[in-house]
């Protein structure tokens, strides 16, 4: 796999990553989880530019978007009982459909 793929994965990761510790922060109240929030916010960007080095923004930024969209609503639904309904996880599956699309049809060798 290219590298710069591997670069936005994580970086999608880490916007998951960066998503919980808000909820988790408190509003930034909790100086620890603040912390390791906004390192993992920094280094979800850092892996997005180094994504864009190469591949066109429109495809990095939606991929991303997607990852971190889908990825928080999944573990949400797991872990913070979010509401598990059919619309809601079809809409999921959406996201994660326009995200593998976009990596398909990305021109991208």
């Amino acid at each position: 796999m290219n590298m710069a793929w591997f670069y936005l994965i994580l970086a999608g990761i880490c916007e998951v990553g960066w998503a919980f510790g808000l909820k988790y922060s408190e509003g930034f109240t909790k100086i620890g989880v603040s912390v390791v929030t906004v390192v993992v916010m920094i280094l979800s960007f850092i892996l997005l530019a180094q994504a864009m080095k190469t591949l066109p923004l429109g495809t990095a930024y939606a991929i991303w978007t997607g990852i971190g969209a889908a990825g928080t609503a999944i573990l949400g639904i797991f872990f913070l009982n979010e509401p598990r309904d059919f619309i809601r996880i079809i809409c999921i599956l959406l996201i994660i459909a326009g995200v593998v699309g976009l990596k398909v049809f990305s021109g991208e060798k």
